[in-house]
């Protein structure tokens, strides 16, 4: 397969691409920044939010690859409270996406949709199965973004034929989740300030998410992939997660156990655009795709604080503390 990668740098596109080119396959990506982990794929660097108005081979003066045979858009602005302070960053995840589907019309590809759990709201009703979302309970411009692109995907099929999947996520964590300046996520940040010994907040003591290690969510992505490459299923909207919901307090001590700091923590109120309950339904996943996570949270974090810690040794990175606190974000 040849695959276009949207948000190629980032953490699910950057593991998604060194996967597929493990497999044999072909990758390119396209991205506002550079690839701080590999070089192993050829990345262009583009804002996919600006205004284009060609989209034959590529996207105003930027030619793509031709022959591709799908494009996987992961490319957006992803942390739900720099969407609230700034929500014209959502519509630019919209426009992004209206682009990126412009491009598949234009040249008859396929498309892989990375939205997110956030679409459900702040399920308290705990109803997480795909075809219960209820667009009244939108907790956040970023959640608006994500049904706003999953709803310009499912008109694109209407009244083009496009073929897609779209797969909602959530809290996907691991290898290369560590770029904490540009955004702060939970897990990552979490790792750097217990094995600094500093305080951390835990916005909401009862907060249940579904953590899902990235190893997981590639190998989902890759089997719809192929699926879809291959003219299989097409045009369906799948959890892919692990299934299995804990607690803020349980992820910091978890993460304490893997670095054997006692992690220091201080329980604050949930945050406005929050959700603070999600466990996915992911037996679409497991029916359509034979989806079966292998990762459970225990694993997963100690894998992560093993490559976080590695890699920050290796880096020289000592200073745990210039950094505010944070409890969540999908990587894109």
């Amino acid at each position: 397969m040849r695959i276009l990668i949207t948000g190629s740098s980032g953490q699910i596109g950057t593991n998604l691409a060194l996967h597929l080119l493990s497999q044999g396959h072909e990758v390119f990506g396209v991205d506002v920044r550079p690839n701080a982990w590999t070089d192993a794929f050829p990345t262009l660097l583009q804002d996919l939010a600006a205004p284009f108005s060609d989209f034959r081979g590529g996207l105003g003066h930027a030619p793509y690859p031709p022959d591709l045979d799908a494009v996987v858009h992961f490319a957006a602005h992803a942390k739900v409270h720099d969407l609230v302070r700034q929500p014209a960053r959502a519509l630019e995840n919209i426009t992004m996406t209206f682009n990126v589907l412009e491009y598949c019309r234009h040249n008859g590809l396929p498309i892989i949709f990375s939205s997110s759990r956030e679409v459900y709201g702040d399920i308290h009703r705990y109803i997480t199965d795909e075809s219960h979302a209820d667009f009244a309970f939108t907790e956040s411009p970023y959640s608006a973004s994500k049904i706003s692109g999953e709803a310009l995907i499912y008109s694109y099929a209407q009244c083009y034929g496009l073929r897609y999947l779209v797969f909602r996520f959530s809290n996907v964590y691991g290898r290369y989740d560590v770029d904490i300046e540009r955004m702060e996520r939970v897990i990552p940040l979490f790792i750097r300030r217990i094995a600094g010994g500093e305080p951390i907040t835990v916005y909401g003591e009862q907060k249940v998410l579904d953590f899902t290690y990235v190893d997981d969510c590639v190998a989902g992505v890759a089997r719809g992939l192929a699926l879809l490459v291959g003219g299989g299923a097409a045009n369906q909207t799948i959890n892919l997660a692990y299934g299995q919901g804990n607690t803020l307090v349980a992820l910091a001590e978890t993460i304490g156990t893997a670095l054997g700091v006692a992690p220091r923590l201080t329980l604050a109120p949930p945050r406005v655009g929050e959700v603070t309950h999600y466990v996915a339904d992911i037996a679409k996943a497991r029916a359509l795709l034979g989806y079966e996570p292998r990762v459970p949270l225990e694993e997963g974090i100690a894998r992560a604080v093993a490559w976080a810690t590695d890699y920050w040794a290796k880096t020289g990175t000592t200073d745990y503390t210039d950094y505010t606190d944070s409890t969540r974000g999908e990587s894109v």
